[in-house]
């Protein structure tokens, strides 16, 4: 593998809270606490555009290309024209904004925040269709499927049929969920908890049984104990389906395989925490947002920066396909 560092003009001066790249093309949308949503596009090196605001932001999502959605510290959900360079209310929570998803088959944004609610905003209808009650960690969506992290369990909505029971996952972990990526090409989906463990949850057509299982990151020990850092990011692969990425607070980027239950690589430690971890539509190219992401009171504050990871192997189904380089 090989790998480059995005260039800025300004420093971005504050943590990342997000990055995710555009479902058809190689732009990367970037969001952070210093207030600004940046475009980036991959392929020229460039910033398209950067857009300052006031609030911190703490997640965004494309709908297209050519529009985005943003999730601020004042509670609101704002809409960006990337070309015009307008940006105008959604709608807001009654606290912190802290999470959003676009779905494209209902035409909705689907958002949490520290007011304990997940809205369903109609962007036709320019009104929030309905709310659900819920502390959410995180949340992905996929199809017709919400897969909701609250406290240490897993809840699935169907977005066609909200007043209906949730569906449960059968995995339940004993700590807190940080993050939760669900399965873009068949149902299941991987959490990450705060402890350093993940939970795999996905169905094969080979596996009758399609069980469940846990495991350890890093499975290293200090002084004898667990070595307990939280996993922050976990995105899924384009070109090897079942292969996912976690991120960690230490730095740490591994690619796993979900069937085969094996780590495919790791690459080498970055500096900061991984705040947060996005793959183009291709899958040949991994974003890595080395940042801090505020989780603890000693965290040292490094320029946050992103490192696009170029991986050579499409098949991924090596065990180590070689290492990153960084300028």
């Amino acid at each position: 593998m090989k790998g480059f560092r995005l260039e800025f003009e300004k420093p971005i001066a504050d943590a990342i809270s997000r990055i995710r790249f555009a479902s058809h093309s190689n732009n990367l949308l970037i969001s952070s606490w210093d207030s600004s949503l940046r475009l980036y596009d991959v392929d020229s090196s460039q910033l398209r555009l950067e857009s300052p605001g006031e609030p911190p932001l703490l997640d965004c999502c494309f709908q297209n290309d050519a529009v985005v959605f943003t999730a601020a510290s004042d509670g609101f959900i704002r809409r960006c024209d990337l070309h015009l360079g307008i940006n105008d209310a959604v709608g807001n929570h009654d606290d912190i904004a802290t999470c959003l998803q676009f779905s494209e088959e209902t035409s909705q944004v689907v958002t949490a925040g520290l007011d304990k609610k997940i809205m369903f905003w109609d962007i036709r209808m320019g009104r929030a269709s309905g709310n659900l009650d819920a502390d959410v960690a995180s949340m992905s969506l996929s199809g017709y499927d919400l897969i909701v992290a609250v406290g240490a369990s897993v809840n699935m909505y169907d977005l066609r049929y909200l007043g209906r029971s949730v569906q449960s996952s059968e995995l339940r972990m004993d700590v807190q969920i940080k993050c939760v990526s669900s399965n873009p090409y068949s149902r299941g989906h991987v959490v990450g908890s705060i402890d350093g463990r993940v939970a795999v949850e996905i169905s094969h057509p080979s596996d009758s049984n399609n069980s469940g299982y846990m495991f350890r990151c890093h499975p290293k020990s200090k002084d004898g104990r667990h070595h307990l850092v939280p996993v922050n990011d976990v995105v899924f692969s384009p070109l090897s389906r079942g292969a996912f990425v976690t991120g960690d607070n230490e730095g740490y980027v591994a690619a796993w395989d979900a069937q085969s239950r094996r780590r495919l690589f790791e690459l080498p430690r970055f500096s900061n925490s991984v705040a947060s971890l996005s793959y183009n539509h291709g899958g040949q190219l991994l974003a890595v947002a080395s940042s801090c992401t505020y989780q603890e009171a000693t965290a040292i504050e490094e320029t946050p920066q992103i490192f696009i990871i170029r991986i050579d192997d499409i098949q991924q189904q090596s065990a180590c396909v070689g290492s990153s380089s960084r300028h």
